[in-house]
């Protein structure tokens, strides 16, 4: 079994900040941790693999959310004002085939990032609004039958891992 991880979830420092977000998934350390043991854990950053620096200028999508990033009828902007569009599909694109490549076809994904968010995402206001909507990662991952959740539905994850282990005996 291979799970898609955000790689900032396992402690690494590839936030737009330079900082990670393991306090997020604090609570699950100890599942997270045997599940790396076990090797089932791919981590990924899809703005890394699509090229952005560390640290980078925030980005939110611009009126819409990752499906419509994806169909390029809207942008992915930094604070600053640059496009960086081409970028998150190419994270996007990127993340899919690493998941092709291990056969993974569940992910757990940071919450509300352009890139990983999977209900609700900022508004492209840079006014710290949410609203529903996915991330461009988490869009095309789930078109192509690839299962996300956010560390908030970790224990449904969790569910879902425990039901194939018992289907594979």
């Amino acid at each position: 079994m291979k799970i898609l991880i955000s790689a900032c979830l396992l402690g690494e420092a590839v936030r737009y900040d330079g900082r990670d977000n393991a306090h997020k998934v604090l609570a699950w350390q100890p599942l997270i941790r045997q599940w790396q043991a076990l090797g089932w854990l791919v981590p990924v950053c899809p703005e890394v693999l699509g090229g952005l620096p560390i640290p980078r200028s925030a980005a939110e999508i611009q009126n819409g959310d990752g499906h419509h990033v994806i169909a390029r009828q809207t942008n992915v902007k930094t604070c600053t004002g640059s496009d960086v569009t081409s970028a998150f599909i190419a994270g996007a694109e990127c993340t899919l085939t690493l998941a092709r490549e291990h056969q993974a076809d569940i992910a757990l994904l940071a919450a509300r990032s352009p890139s990983c968010g999977k209900h609700t995402i900022y508004d492209g206001s840079f006014s710290g609004t949410q609203v529903m909507g996915m991330g461009v990662t988490v869009a095309l991952l789930e078109q192509q039958g690839i299962r996300c959740f956010n560390p908030e539905e970790i224990d449904t994850l969790q569910k879902v891992i425990q039901s194939r282990i018992d289907q594979s005996f």
